[in-house]
Protein backbone atom coordinates (compact mmCIF):
# COMPACT_ATOMS: atom_id res chain seq x y z
CA UNK A 1 0.00 0.00 0.00
CA UNK A 2 3.20 2.22 0.04
CA UNK A 3 3.90 3.74 -3.43
CA UNK A 4 7.62 3.03 -4.03
CA UNK A 5 8.09 6.63 -4.96
CA UNK A 6 7.28 7.11 -1.21
CA UNK A 7 9.97 7.91 1.20
CA UNK A 8 8.82 6.77 5.08
CA UNK A 9 11.46 6.62 7.39
CA UNK A 10 12.16 2.87 8.93
CA UNK A 11 10.83 4.49 12.19
CA UNK A 12 7.03 5.61 11.06
CA UNK A 13 4.26 2.88 12.46
CA UNK A 14 1.90 2.66 10.01
CA UNK A 15 -1.11 0.60 10.79
CA UNK A 16 -3.07 -1.94 8.39
CA UNK A 17 -4.25 -0.49 5.26
CA UNK A 18 -2.74 2.71 5.37
CA UNK A 19 -1.81 3.83 1.88
CA UNK A 20 0.52 6.47 1.29
CA UNK A 21 0.78 7.87 -2.65
CA UNK A 22 4.24 8.78 -4.55
CA UNK A 23 6.33 11.83 -3.01
CA UNK A 24 4.88 11.71 0.34
CA UNK A 25 7.49 11.82 3.21
CA UNK A 26 6.52 10.22 6.16
CA UNK A 27 8.62 11.16 9.14
CA UNK A 28 10.26 8.82 11.68
CA UNK A 29 8.22 9.53 14.61
CA UNK A 30 4.69 9.57 12.56
CA UNK A 31 2.28 6.96 13.78
CA UNK A 32 -0.95 6.14 11.27
CA UNK A 33 -3.96 4.65 12.40
CA UNK A 34 -5.64 1.93 10.06
CA UNK A 35 -6.89 2.86 6.94
CA UNK A 36 -5.57 6.66 6.36
CA UNK A 37 -5.22 7.75 3.34
CA UNK A 38 -1.62 9.57 2.26
CA UNK A 39 -2.56 11.23 -1.01
CA UNK A 40 0.95 12.18 -3.00
CA UNK A 41 2.92 15.27 -2.09
CA UNK A 42 2.02 15.25 1.12
CA UNK A 43 4.54 15.45 4.34
CA UNK A 44 3.99 14.38 7.47
CA UNK A 45 6.27 14.85 10.27
CA UNK A 46 7.34 15.15 13.87
CA UNK A 47 5.82 13.56 17.01
CA UNK A 48 2.43 12.83 14.70
CA UNK A 49 -0.38 10.59 15.55
CA UNK A 50 -3.34 10.13 13.34
CA UNK A 51 -5.94 7.84 14.13
CA UNK A 52 -8.21 5.74 12.03
CA UNK A 53 -9.65 6.02 8.15
CA UNK A 54 -8.19 10.18 7.56
CA UNK A 55 -7.49 11.41 4.14
CA UNK A 56 -4.71 13.23 3.53
CA UNK A 57 -4.92 14.90 0.40
CA UNK A 58 -1.80 16.18 -1.95
CA UNK A 59 0.50 19.25 -0.92
CA UNK A 60 -0.80 18.83 2.76
CA UNK A 61 1.76 19.79 5.66
CA UNK A 62 0.79 17.71 8.97
CA UNK A 63 3.12 17.77 11.90
CA UNK A 64 5.47 20.89 10.83
CA UNK A 65 7.03 22.52 13.47
CA UNK A 66 5.39 25.82 14.94
CA UNK A 67 5.79 29.18 13.37
CA UNK A 68 6.88 30.72 16.60
CA UNK A 69 9.92 31.98 17.14
CA UNK A 70 10.40 31.06 20.49
CA UNK A 71 10.42 27.34 19.41
CA UNK A 72 13.61 25.62 19.78
CA UNK A 73 13.01 22.21 18.11
CA UNK A 74 11.54 20.75 21.35
CA UNK A 75 9.96 17.29 21.03
CA UNK A 76 5.92 18.62 21.00
CA UNK A 77 3.40 16.85 19.34
CA UNK A 78 0.27 16.96 17.26
CA UNK A 79 -2.86 14.55 18.02
CA UNK A 80 -5.59 13.89 15.29
CA UNK A 81 -8.22 11.36 15.96
CA UNK A 82 -10.31 9.15 12.94
CA UNK A 83 -12.30 9.64 9.79
CA UNK A 84 -10.48 13.46 9.41
CA UNK A 85 -10.44 15.27 5.91
CA UNK A 86 -7.43 17.56 5.25
CA UNK A 87 -7.33 19.06 1.75
CA UNK A 88 -5.05 19.96 -0.70
CA UNK A 89 -2.32 22.34 0.85
CA UNK A 90 -3.50 22.51 4.17
CA UNK A 91 -1.27 23.01 7.33
CA UNK A 92 -1.27 21.60 11.06
CA UNK A 93 1.29 22.66 13.46
CA UNK A 94 2.52 20.87 16.20
CA UNK A 95 2.21 22.47 19.68
CA UNK A 96 5.23 24.69 21.61
CA UNK A 97 6.41 24.17 24.70
CA UNK A 98 5.10 27.53 25.64
CA UNK A 99 1.96 25.88 26.24
CA UNK A 100 0.36 22.43 26.02
CA UNK A 101 3.31 21.19 23.61
CA UNK A 102 0.42 19.94 21.60
CA UNK A 103 -2.30 20.30 19.22
CA UNK A 104 -5.25 18.25 19.07
CA UNK A 105 -7.64 17.05 16.37
CA UNK A 106 -10.63 15.19 16.72
CA UNK A 107 -13.04 13.23 14.84
CA UNK A 108 -14.58 14.10 11.92
CA UNK A 109 -13.39 17.31 10.68
CA UNK A 110 -12.90 18.58 7.29
CA UNK A 111 -10.01 21.36 6.68
CA UNK A 112 -10.67 22.45 3.06
CA UNK A 113 -7.91 23.47 0.87
CA UNK A 114 -5.28 25.99 2.20
CA UNK A 115 -6.60 25.74 5.80
CA UNK A 116 -4.27 26.14 8.72
CA UNK A 117 -4.18 25.30 12.18
CA UNK A 118 -1.42 26.82 14.41
CA UNK A 119 0.28 25.27 17.89
CA UNK A 120 -1.57 24.33 20.51
CA UNK A 121 -5.41 24.67 18.80
CA UNK A 122 -7.62 22.60 20.14
CA UNK A 123 -10.36 21.04 17.74
CA UNK A 124 -13.13 19.31 18.37
CA UNK A 125 -15.54 17.01 16.37
CA UNK A 126 -17.15 17.57 12.99
CA UNK A 127 -16.04 20.93 12.74
CA UNK A 128 -15.66 22.56 8.73
CA UNK A 129 -12.76 24.86 7.91
CA UNK A 130 -13.54 25.94 4.32
CA UNK A 131 -10.67 27.13 2.28
CA UNK A 132 -8.14 29.28 3.42
CA UNK A 133 -9.69 29.67 6.77
CA UNK A 134 -6.47 29.98 9.34
CA UNK A 135 -6.55 30.05 13.58
CA UNK A 136 -3.90 31.59 15.22
CA UNK A 137 -2.04 29.58 18.04
CA UNK A 138 -3.91 28.62 21.23
CA UNK A 139 -7.61 28.72 19.88
CA UNK A 140 -10.11 27.17 21.06
CA UNK A 141 -12.78 25.44 18.62
CA UNK A 142 -16.05 23.65 19.68
CA UNK A 143 -17.80 20.79 17.93
CA UNK A 144 -19.73 21.42 14.97
CA UNK A 145 -18.64 24.80 14.35
CA UNK A 146 -18.56 25.97 11.00
CA UNK A 147 -15.82 28.75 9.70
CA UNK A 148 -15.92 30.40 6.45
CA UNK A 149 -13.37 30.93 3.83
CA UNK A 150 -10.61 33.03 4.06
CA UNK A 151 -11.76 33.77 8.05
CA UNK A 152 -8.68 34.91 10.51
CA UNK A 153 -8.93 33.58 14.30
CA UNK A 154 -6.68 35.62 16.19
CA UNK A 155 -4.77 33.59 18.40
CA UNK A 156 -5.84 32.71 22.30
CA UNK A 157 -9.99 32.85 20.70
CA UNK A 158 -12.22 30.41 21.52
CA UNK A 159 -15.43 29.37 19.35
CA UNK A 160 -18.23 27.83 20.86
CA UNK A 161 -20.14 24.20 19.89
CA UNK A 162 -22.27 25.01 17.16
CA UNK A 163 -21.13 28.70 16.00
CA UNK A 164 -20.72 29.43 12.46
CA UNK A 165 -18.41 31.93 11.76
CA UNK A 166 -18.86 33.86 7.80
CA UNK A 167 -16.42 33.78 5.43
CA UNK A 168 -14.06 36.78 5.37
CA UNK A 169 -14.27 37.78 8.73
CA UNK A 170 -12.04 38.75 11.56
CA UNK A 171 -12.56 37.38 15.09
CA UNK A 172 -10.11 38.87 18.07
CA UNK A 173 -12.71 37.63 20.84
CA UNK A 174 -14.55 34.75 21.61
CA UNK A 175 -17.84 33.61 20.22
CA UNK A 176 -20.40 31.80 22.64
CA UNK A 177 -21.90 28.26 21.61
CA UNK A 178 -25.14 28.73 18.63
CA UNK A 179 -23.67 32.49 17.79
CA UNK A 180 -23.43 33.07 14.31
CA UNK A 181 -21.07 35.84 14.08
CA UNK A 182 -19.45 37.60 10.71
CA UNK A 183 -17.38 40.93 9.88
CA UNK A 184 -14.26 42.79 9.68
CA UNK A 185 -14.60 43.35 13.17
CA UNK A 186 -16.52 39.99 13.09
CA UNK A 187 -19.55 40.48 15.16
CA UNK A 188 -22.63 38.45 16.92
CA UNK A 189 -25.57 38.91 14.38
CA UNK A 190 -27.98 35.86 15.00
CA UNK A 191 -28.59 32.23 16.27
CA UNK A 192 -27.50 29.13 13.91
CA UNK A 193 -30.93 27.88 14.16
CA UNK A 194 -30.47 26.32 10.49
CA UNK A 195 -27.83 23.86 11.94
CA UNK A 196 -29.31 23.48 15.17
CA UNK A 197 -32.41 21.96 13.48
CA UNK A 198 -30.05 19.57 11.43
CA UNK A 199 -28.37 18.31 14.61
CA UNK A 200 -31.27 17.44 16.13
CA UNK A 201 -32.29 20.13 18.16
CA UNK A 202 -35.96 20.69 19.01
CA UNK A 203 -38.45 23.95 18.27
CA UNK A 204 -38.36 24.62 22.12
CA UNK A 205 -34.74 24.43 22.68
CA UNK A 206 -33.91 26.64 19.61
CA UNK A 207 -36.53 29.54 20.87
CA UNK A 208 -34.79 29.04 24.24
CA UNK A 209 -31.30 29.71 22.93
CA UNK A 210 -33.02 32.54 20.66
CA UNK A 211 -34.15 33.83 23.90
CA UNK A 212 -31.08 33.68 25.78
CA UNK A 213 -29.18 35.40 22.70
CA UNK A 214 -31.55 38.34 22.87
CA UNK A 215 -30.71 38.38 26.77
CA UNK A 216 -26.81 38.45 26.08
CA UNK A 217 -26.95 40.97 23.20
CA UNK A 218 -30.31 42.84 22.05
CA UNK A 219 -31.18 43.38 26.40
CA UNK A 220 -28.47 46.36 26.83
CA UNK A 221 -28.03 44.83 30.31
CA UNK A 222 -24.74 44.77 31.91
CA UNK A 223 -22.67 41.42 31.14
CA UNK A 224 -22.96 40.27 35.02
CA UNK A 225 -27.03 41.10 35.26
CA UNK A 226 -26.94 39.09 31.60
CA UNK A 227 -25.28 36.19 33.10
CA UNK A 228 -27.48 36.26 36.13
CA UNK A 229 -30.78 36.05 34.25
CA UNK A 230 -29.32 32.97 31.87
CA UNK A 231 -28.29 31.06 34.71
CA UNK A 232 -31.69 31.15 36.43
CA UNK A 233 -32.74 30.00 32.85
CA UNK A 234 -30.65 27.22 32.47
CA UNK A 235 -31.67 25.75 35.50
CA UNK A 236 -34.70 24.36 33.89
CA UNK A 237 -33.15 24.75 30.35
CA UNK A 238 -30.38 22.43 29.92
CA UNK A 239 -29.29 23.65 26.05
CA UNK A 240 -28.44 27.11 27.98
CA UNK A 241 -25.82 25.70 30.46
CA UNK A 242 -22.89 25.70 27.74
CA UNK A 243 -24.29 28.92 26.41
CA UNK A 244 -23.32 30.11 30.50
CA UNK A 245 -20.46 28.15 31.29
CA UNK A 246 -18.53 29.71 28.19
CA UNK A 247 -19.96 33.47 28.46
CA UNK A 248 -18.29 32.84 32.46
CA UNK A 249 -14.89 31.02 31.38
CA UNK A 250 -14.40 33.46 28.52
CA UNK A 251 -11.14 35.18 28.92
CA UNK A 252 -10.70 37.64 25.55
CA UNK A 253 -14.05 38.89 26.43
CA UNK A 254 -16.91 38.11 23.91
CA UNK A 255 -17.80 39.46 20.89
CA UNK A 256 -20.36 42.04 21.00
Amino acid sequence: MIDPRAVVHPRAQLAEGVSVGPFSIIGADVRIGPRTVIGPHAVIDGHTTLGADNKVSPFASIGGPPQDKKYAGEPTRLEIGDRNVFRESCTVNRGTTHDKGVTRIGDDNLLMAYSHIAHDCVIGNKTVFANCASLGGHVEVGDWVIIGGLAAIHQFVKIGAHAFIGGQSALTRDVPPYVMAAGNPCVPHSVNSEGLKRRGFSEDQIRNIRNAYRILYRSDLKLTEAIGRLKALAAGQPELVPFVEFIEASSRSLVR
